[in-house]
């Protein structure tokens, strides 16, 4: 099921809130945020260019995993630097499979050059399910003969 949702639309109904850090922030300073605001992984910019981004993953395999400390080891060293992004136009169709092919979690969303929002596996997820909950709804209703023809 195709679905032409635009990401800008999807990043309306979730709310535009976008936490972020720098690379001169430590890795600590960086988990730390995404426990208080409930998220996988923080966009890194510098100024309003997105230059990397940071995950629970990076964490996991480039300090935990290796011994390293958190509270010494600057974001810079662990971001993920070439960073998979949509532009607010493209479909939710086209972001899944964008997650699927990348192997990522999550999609920044950048319009001339500058971040606007970011979005999950977990958003895209939701909003299919709904999308086709409808669906299903509104077929249902059609099929019953309650649907306006």
């Amino acid at each position: 099921m195709e679905i032409t949702t635009a990401a800008r639309t999807l990043l309306e109904h979730k709310g535009r809130n976008l936490w972020t850090t720098t690379p001169a922030a430590t890795v600590f300073e960086a988990i730390q945020m995404m426990a208080e605001k409930n998220v996988g992984a923080l966009p890194v910019v510098e100024g309003l260019r997105l230059v990397g981004i940071i995950s629970e993953r990076d964490y996991l395999s480039k300090v935990m995993l290796k011994g390293r400390s958190s509270k010494e080891t600057p974001v810079h060293d662990i971001m993920t630097g070439q960073v998979v992004t949509v532009t607010p136009d493209q479909s939710v169709s086209e972001c899944m499979a964008i997650i699927t092919e990348h192997r990522v979690r999550h999609l920044p969303v950048v319009e001339g050059g500058q971040l606007v929002g970011i979005i999950s596996i977990g958003d895209l997820v939701r909003w299919i399910i709904a999308t086709q909950r409808m669906t299903i709804e509104q077929l249902e209703k059609y099929i019953a003969g309650g649907y306006p023809g």
